[in-house]
């Protein structure tokens, strides 16, 4: 059984950062200068702009979710840094939310509580904002790096049948092109070198990048985050900073398919 499904890259997620975040931020800034200046005007806009800005931080987290599940790879580095930019966020909404609710009527003047709620909520958006930052630049979440005759990029969910020593999936890849297969929760590569088909699994031993989101040529496979480099015919390490090798699936044709064997049992739970 078979879907198929790409959730690579959104670029409405990047799109919406920049709206809660002006908005809370702004909403600090304008009831700061509201109660230096004895403006009630300007803290009443603050009031306004934290519910602009947690409405907004609820529709930028939706894609982000998405992200979260679907393109972080699993038990890596990038993962634990994702979920600590989710809670930061969360924090932050949170704290904004508090400040918003203690505050009561949008003309009540901001405390030195209500404002330092809101710094604390404005301290974690900005360690989210760099975090996320991070991932995008570093471990290039939400990022299509396509490099050339790559193809489109390809993601396949694939469920296993019940005790299959296998699975059957298409082929359709030219060569040095991969796509991403889903078998049951877990990610596998399927690519295709010079010599024919390779399945392998898609997470790099240095610090588990998704290889799917790499580039592939020659019978070789590099990992986008750090440059290390796997020989697919046996996954043994080509160049570092990996040591360990990647594990590598025995791939057949099978009729109008390619049979990939060992996947299934390793993903049974």
């Amino acid at each position: 059984m078979r879907s198929k499904a790409s959730f690579r890259g959104h670029p409405s997620h990047p799109a919406l950062i920049p709206f809660p975040f002006a908005f809370l931020i702004g909403a600090l800034l304008f009831d700061l200068a509201g109660v230096w200046l004895d403006r009630p005007g300007l803290w009443t806009t603050g009031a306004y702009l934290i519910v602009a800005g947690v409405i907004a931080g609820l529709i930028a987290a939706v894609p982000g979710i998405i992200d979260y599940r679907y393109t972080v790879p699993p038990n890596s580095t990038g993962k634990k840094r994702a979920t600590r930019h989710a809670l930061l966020n969360v924090l932050a909404l949170i704290l904004f939310t508090a400040a918003r609710w203690l505050r009561g009527d949008v003309d009540v003047e901001p405390d030195t509580l209500i404002l330092g709620i809101e710094g604390l909520g404005a301290l974690a958006l900005i360690t989210a904002g760099w975090m996320g930052g991070t991932l995008v630049n570093r471990n290039q979440v939400g990022v299509d790096h396509r490099y050339a005759n790559a193809g489109k990029w390809q993601d396949e969910a694939v469920k296993a049948e019940r005790g299959g020593a296998s699975i059957k999936v298409k082929g359709g890849l030219e060569v040095n092109q991969m796509k991403l297969l889903r078998v049951d929760g877990k990610r596998v590569v399927l690519g295709r070198t010079a010599d024919g088909y390779v399945a392998f699994d898609d997470h790099c031993t240095h610090r588990g990048g998704s290889l799917a989101g790499g580039v592939m040529i020659c019978g070789t496979v590099q990992c986008p985050w750090h440059g290390s480099q796997f020989d697919l015919a046996n996954g043994e390490v080509k160049a570092g900073p990996a040591r360990n090798p990647i594990h590598v699936y025995r791939v057949e044709r099978a009729g109008d398919e390619l049979e990939i064997f060992g996947v299934a049992d390793s993903s049974a739970s």
